[in-house]
């Protein structure tokens, strides 16, 4: 069972054009797009947000080697 919450959430066409672009851009998500640019702006404002416990989606990082076995 996910740990996350999830709520309808509706956008301007373009605003969400926009998030796509940005998002593509980083090679995220849509919605990872919006969590980053919430968290960045819950800190400017000052607001601490902590991270949940969840166990994070992929590979872990620096459990192989870069490039090894690609070829």
């Amino acid at each position: 069972m996910s740990a996350r919450k999830a709520f309808a959430l509706r956008l301007d066409p373009a605003l969400h054009d926009a998030l796509q672009r940005a998002a593509d851009a980083d090679l995220r998500s849509v919605n990872a797009e919006i969590e980053v640019l919430l968290r960045e702006a819950l800190a400017r404002r000052g607001v601490k947000v902590g991270r949940s416990e969840t166990p994070r989606r992929g590979r872990p990082s620096g459990t192989a080697s870069e490039g090894a076995g690609d070829a």
